[in-house]
C-alpha cells in the first residue's frame, strides 16, 4: 500500500506545531497502526530526523496508551485500539490525518503524546474502599448478584485511554468517570464510602478542565471497550443521591 500522512509535529507544550507530510510505500496491510509509524520512526531515524512521538505500551488493547485521532476519528475507523487498527482498514492511495487528542484537560507534552494525568486524578480522588486487608475471604462470604456483578465488570472494563474525551465535542470525561463510578457502586465493598466518591470524583473532574455531558453519545460510540452511555445516568443518580445527603 502507498499512503500520505499528515502527522501533528510539536516539539514542546508551548510550540504552535503542526501537521506534516510523509510519503510511505510498501506497506503491508497486515501491519497494525502502530506498526506502520514505526516504519516510519526507522526512516527519520536512517535520514537523521527527528521520530514522531507517540505513546504505547501493550499493543495488545488493553492499557489504554496508545490513542491517537486517526483522519477525525478516535482510534480510527475501526472500533477497537490504535495499536489493535489494522492497515488493511485503509485503502491504497489513502491520505490519513493523524493528530493528538484534542482537549483541553489533555495537554499536549510533544507530537501525539498528551498528558492523560487528569484521568489519573479522577480515580485518586476516589479515594479507597473499606475492605479488610488479611487473608483472602470465601468466595460466598460477601454474595452479589449476577446482575450487579456483570455490570461491575462491564464498567470495570474501561481502559482509560480518553476516547471518549476525545470523541465528546464537549471534552467531556463523564464516560470515564460513570464507568468508574459504577464499577465499585454495583459492589457491596463500594458502598461505606458511595456518596463521599462520586462528590469528589465529579469534582476532580471539572477542575481538570474536562467538559460537561450534553449526551451527544459520541464517547460510548469511540469507546473501544464498548462501555454504554448509562453508566452516565447511573453517575449522575448516584450523584443527586450523595447532594441530597448534604455529602
Amino acid at each position: 500500500m502507498n499512503l500520505t500522512l499528515k502527522i501533528w509535529r510539536q516539539t514542546g507544550p508551548d510550540d504552535t506545531g503542526g501537521l506534516v507530510t510523509y510519503r510511505m510505500s510498501d506497506i503491508s496491510p497486515d501491519m497494525s497502526f502502530l506498526e506502520m509509524l514505526d516504519v516510519l520512526n526507522e526512516k527519520l531515524n536512517a535520514n537523521g530526523e527527528e521520530p514522531i512521538a507517540f505513546d504505547s505500551d501493550c499493543r495488545e488493547g488493553i492499557c489504554g496508551m496508545c490513542g491517537l485521532m486517526i483522519s477525525g476519528h478516535a482510534h480510527g475507523p475501526e472500533r477497537t485500539t490504535t495499536c489493535q487498527l489494522h492497515m488493511r482498514s485503509f485503502k491504497n492511495g489513502d491520505t490519513i490525518t493523524v493528530e493528538p487528542w484534542r482537549a483541553e484537560a489533555f495537554p499536549i507534552v510533544r507530537d501525539l503524546v498528551v498528558d492523560r494525568g487528569g484521568l489519573d486524578r479522577i480515580i485518586q480522588a476516589g479515594g479507597y474502599i473499606s475492605a479488610n486487608t488479611g487473608s483472602a475471604p470465601d468466595a460466598h462470604a460477601t454474595p452479589v448478584p449476577k446482575d450487579n456483578a456483570d455490570r461491575a465488570f462491564m464498567a470495570a472494563e474501561c481502559i482509560g485511554c480518553g476516547a471518549c474525551v476525545a470523541a465528546c465535542p464537549n471534552a467531556s470525561g463523564m464516560l470515564f468517570l460513570g464507568a468508574k463510578i459504577t464499577h465499585l457502586g454495583e459492589l457491596p465493598q463500594g458502598q461505606p464510602e458511595r456518596d463521599a466518591r462520586v462528590v469528589s470524583m465529579v469534582g476532580q473532574h471539572d477542575h481538570e478542565g474536562f467538559g460537561g455531558c450534553t449526551n451527544v453519545g459520541a464517547c460510548s460510540q469511540a469507546c473501544p471497550k464498548g462501555i454504554p452511555q448509562d453508566v452516565i445516568s447511573q453517575l449522575n443518580k448516584d450523584l443527586r443521591t450523595a447532594l441530597k445527603h448534604g455529602r
